[in-house]
């Protein structure tokens, strides 16, 4: 048996070899989905210029999310915070909850994990979680943004849809 920490960290670091083998593909869903969603939501004194500003940020935030899913990025370049107060940053400062997603990616590694009797195994172990869990915190990002739509949670659903879409290979949006 192997352990949940480890079918995590095998998560994060396919979620990041995904997200780099379909940039592209990610960065054409994320301007489809922005195009789409500006005019369905019908939000106010969107010009050019503004959604181009948009564009910028959901780019910044692919890249952000990417950066974060890194094995090998920044995060690990300055010491060691405990995972348990990163966490807990990253949870005060999101305007979504992510804790009960959180919760059940954990528990759902666990009972992943306790099926998994190899290292050798631990691909297909990944590959389930993606299938069942997505890419945290999308699931989140969107159900927050769909009980309330605004402009400034816009970036972070449009790159939550796209991560499900093409990376996770799962429908996010209705």
């Amino acid at each position: 048996m192997i352990s949940a920490s480890l079918v995590l960290k095998a998560y994060y670091e396919r979620l990041y070899e995904l997200m780099e083998a379909r940039r592209a593909d990610l960065l054409s869903r994320m301007e489809s989905l922005l195009a789409a969603e500006v005019p369905r939501r019908g939000f106010r004194d969107m010009n050019e210029d503004k959604l181009a500003a948009y564009r910028e940020a959901c780019i910044a935030f692919i890249d952000e999310r990417l950066e974060s899913y890194n094995p090998i990025g920044i995060q690990y370049t300055f010491g060691s915070v405990p995972s348990r107060t990163a966490a807990e940053l990253e949870f005060q400062l999101n305007w979504y909850n992510s804790r009960p997603e959180f919760t059940e990616l954990v528990a759902t590694a666990r009972s992943l994990a306790a099926e998994v009797a190899s290292d050798g195994l631990l691909p297909g172990a990944v590959e389930e979680l993606i299938r069942r869990s997505g890419a945290f915190p999308d699931r989140s990002i969107i159900e927050a943004y769909q009980a309330a739509p605004a402009l400034q949670k816009l970036p972070d659903y449009i790159v939550a849809c796209a991560i499900e879409e093409i990376v996770c290979r799962r429908k996010s949006v209705p």
